[in-house]
């Protein structure tokens, strides 16, 4: 069966990712040099000028106050092409780029988080599946209806008992007796866009045996046994639809199954990869419109006779958000340039970085620009309490926080182990101080005194995170999953260098496009001071004092619960 551009399915482009290669093995010049960032996409610019148009008469608070999205205004995003922005021209799409089509979901982002969700939704996970792996005719029968908004699709991965363990999702399917039909039995939840969805793009297990064996199947929401449920309240994003859906005794064709049994697993992450990024878009998005905001109420709001912008406190929300958002901005491109190099590869790292540096950063960005407003800030009449809202579920998308503050370091040591697999234990400890002592090579070249210093400190974390992940498997072992604050270290450590790198990348390009970087040079050395600390702070096998303090009050945290004992003052005031 074929995926992308005739490729084998379980055929990848590249073995490992960037960054998995310079953790474990060298620093591949090539590859980053071969990072492109292309300039601005006329086909984008006109989307997004005439998605402004669109939405002139629409405001977010209307649409939230309605909870849908007005059939004339969904006309009118179909109209558009909104709903084919990555959809070959071929198949009835726009065909933009990956680059491109994340410029216009950033620009989405800026104005009305609940309401692109619903067309990034469906582009960026709902169909991403078929476009990767989908057969031709597969290709044709769904793509040119999602294309066009015909057929919209979801994603339905989420159960009401399993998040971020996809593994084991309880969905499943029986091949029927004749064998042209898969019986598909379960319930998701969470699904966005699960109320109007004609398709779905959903996971299951197809070996009880075997956990994580599972397939990836294109349903018609029409079909006998597929039951949408009625639409959660939600704390934000209420223009957008997210609902149940059970799926009872669904005969699903067998050339509904994408790739070969078996693949829906790696299927579903490789899908989550174009989520994360377009996370990394919208996060890019809200920062920017954040900090316009900020600055102009801090220049036109005065305090003690002068413009609070004056204040050093003031400034540095606004400092923070310039300099997070060319690190968000660097990240996202340089992770969409390598998947457009290799559409399919193992991005799982950079993409993880993008989803959480980005939602983290815009999240802490909107705190910021609400706090700046002042009380007039809290008022619902104001934008930022909604945006507040409507951006928070991000944190829990496509993975929480917590889930990719910890997860590129078990990427790295799981497939660290692998290696190491079948080895005697003294080859292994050899292999392991060998792997944790040898340099990755990064050593990229830079004549600006700024560039030079912050591709100095990511050969430093580069060397701290290689050194992190072999003694710490050393020491660890398999006992290394239960150690998240030390798997968190190994994570901020990487984190920080993919800001750095890819923000070099960037801003090199720039430069050889003969544009002024003067100012992505000023906010580098911000976001070089902070990788400092980060150094400084992370470089560290055990845990610090703060970690191990923390224990103790969780062992007292249980105890006290455990044993019926009273919190201090729980249950009354004073006596």
């Amino acid at each position: 069966m074929k995926g992308h551009e005739g490729k084998p399915i379980g055929e990848k482009g590249s073995t490992k990712g960037f960054l998995e290669e310079l953790y474990l093995d060298v620093f591949n010049r090539g590859r980053f040099g071969a990072l492109t960032f292309p300039g601005r996409d006329p086909k984008a610019e006109e989307i997004i000028a005439e998605y402004r148009k669109l939405i002139k008469d629409y405001s977010p608070a209307r649409l939230e106050e309605e909870g849908t999205i007005p059939d004339e205004l969904m006309d009118g995003l179909k109209k558009l092409g909104l709903f084919g922005l990555n959809v070959p021209a071929g198949l009835g799409g726009v065909g933009l780029s990956l680059t491109g089509y994340l410029s216009v979901l950033e620009s989405m982002a800026r104005t009305d988080m609940a309401l692109a969700l619903t067309p990034t939704a469906h582009l960026s996970i709902g169909i991403k599946g078929i476009i990767l792996f989908g057969t031709e005719e597969q290709k044709r029968k769904y793509l040119t209806k999602a294309a066009s908004g015909e057929m919209i699709f979801a994603y339905a991965l989420t159960e009401p008992k399993v998040g971020s363990d996809a593994r084991h999702i309880t969905t499943s399917v029986t091949l029927s007796e004749d064998g042209r039909h898969y019986i598909l039995n379960g319930q998701k939840t969470y699904i966005t866009n699960g109320g109007f969805a004609g398709g779905l793009t959903a996971f299951a297990q197809m070996d009880p045996e075997r956990p994580g064996f599972m397939g990836a199947f294109i349903v018609e929401t029409a079909w006998n046994g597929v039951q949408i449920g009625n639409e959660i309240p939600k704390m934000g994003i209420k223009a957008s639809s997210t609902t149940p859906i059970t799926f009872t005794d669904v005969r699903v064709p067998a050339e509904n199954l994408l790739g070969k049994p078996g693949d829906g697993f790696r299927i579903a992450m490789t899908v989550l990869n174009y989520g994360r990024l377009g996370l990394g878009a919208a996060s890019k998005g809200a920062m920017d419109q954040s900090l316009d905001d900020m600055f102009q109420r801090a220049s036109s709001r005065v305090q003690f006779g002068v413009p609070i912008r004056d204040f050093e406190l003031v400034q540095e929300m606004m400092v923070r958000a310039a300099a997070h958002s060319l690190a968000a901005e660097a990240m996202t491109a340089a992770t969409a340039g390598l998947l457009e190099a290799d559409p399919t590869g193992p991005m799982a790292i950079e993409s993880s970085h993008v989803k959480l540096y980005g939602t983290t950063r815009a999240w802490d960005t909107l705190y910021d620009a609400l706090q700046t407003a002042g009380g007039s800030g809290y008022l619902s009449s104001s934008p930022y309490e909604k945006r507040m809202r409507d951006f928070r579920v991000t944190t829990v998308f496509e993975g929480t926080s917590e889930i990719h503050s910890i997860y590129p370091a078990l990427f790295l040591l799981r497939n660290l182990g692998k290696r190491i697999r079948g080895m005697g234990r003294l080859r292994q400890a050899i292999y392991l101080l060998r792997g944790a002592y040898g340099s990755p090579g990064l050593s990229p070249a830079y004549s600006e005194p700024g560039m030079k210093r912050a591709a100095g400190l990511a050969g430093r974390l580069a060397r701290g995170v290689r050194k992190m992940v072999h003694l710490g498997l050393m020491k660890y072992g398999r006992d290394v999953v239960g150690h998240e604050f030390f798997l968190r270290r190994v994570s901020r450590l990487s984190l920080a260098l993919y800001g750095l790198l890819a923000s070099l990348a960037l801003i090199d390009a720039r430069k050889k496009d003969g544009e002024d970087i003067s100012t992505d040079l000023n906010r580098l050395r911000y976001l070089t001071e902070e990788a400092a600390r980060t150094l400084r702070d992370d470089l560290r096998i055990r845990n610090n004092g703060l970690e191990s303090a923390g224990r103790r009050v969780f062992t007292d945290l249980v105890s006290a619960r455990e044993t019926g004992h009273r919190e201090p003052n729980e249950g009354g005031g004073s006596r």
